[in-house]
């Protein structure tokens, strides 16, 4: 009986709600920031109806961090679409290009894979063939894909508004991608949550012949 309870914990534990992160004490591994250290609590302010509250976990990824939180504070994810969403795998978006291409104008980053799971609502960098490919994009997982553990860098994960990114519009590219409509790092003391005007929430994607490659990429 105890050893059905444990196999089930671990198997609940990867269709866990994103909310129920905790943080463990591991001898030999920094420590996490609090789950509500501002500094490391990333808001997306979706066009599919509200906030995304993401974890950030310099503990882990370092650069990929302060990747997100430079570009966030130069405002660069603003009116971003998700240009690539799977249905049961992974949103992902923050290409300028809107197509895969594309990146800011930052040297690429240095991989930081490490031991952050896949699991639903984990954030993580896409990437291209070059494992020191990671630049500005990025994607949210829909659900447990651990097989891409280690080849990716997971640098949060989803603690609140779950729903909003289950709401992104799916597609390679939607016709009418959900987009980034502010990205705000939380200790910049931002605004309430405000909806897109209907427009900018509906503007379409170009059409693209686009290939689904092993895992989530930069393409």
């Amino acid at each position: 009986m105890r050893l059905f309870a444990v196999v089930f914990a671990l198997f609940a534990s990867l269709f866990a709600l994103p909310a129920a992160a905790q943080l463990i004490d591991v001898p030999g591994r920094a420590a996490p920031p609090a789950t509500t250290d501002k500094e490391n609590l990333w808001l997306l302010d979706l066009s599919s109806g509200g906030r995304v509250t993401v974890w950030l976990r310099p503990d882990v990824a370092p650069k990929a961090v302060e990747r997100v939180k430079t570009l966030t504070r130069q405002k660069f994810y603003d009116g971003l679409p998700f240009h690539r969403v799977i249905e049961g795998f992974m949103a992902q978006g923050g290409d300028p290009k809107g197509d895969g291409t594309g990146g800011s104008e930052l040297p690429d980053l240095e991989k930081e894979f490490n031991y952050l799971p896949h699991v639903r609502g984990a954030v993580a960098a896409a990437r291209a063939q070059d494992e020191n490919s990671a630049n500005s994009q990025f994607y949210i997982m829909l659900a447990p894909r651990l097989a891409l553990d280690k080849k990716y860098t997971v640098f949060g994960r989803v603690l609140d508004g779950m729903q909003y990114v289950d709401a992104i519009q799916r597609g390679e590219p939607p016709a009418n991608p959900t987009r980034v409509i502010h990205a705000y790092i939380a200790a910049d003391n931002p605004p309430p949550y405000q909806p897109a005007p209907a427009a900018a929430a509906t503007v379409p994607a170009e059409d693209q012949n686009l290939t689904l490659p092993s895992g989530p990429a930069k393409r």
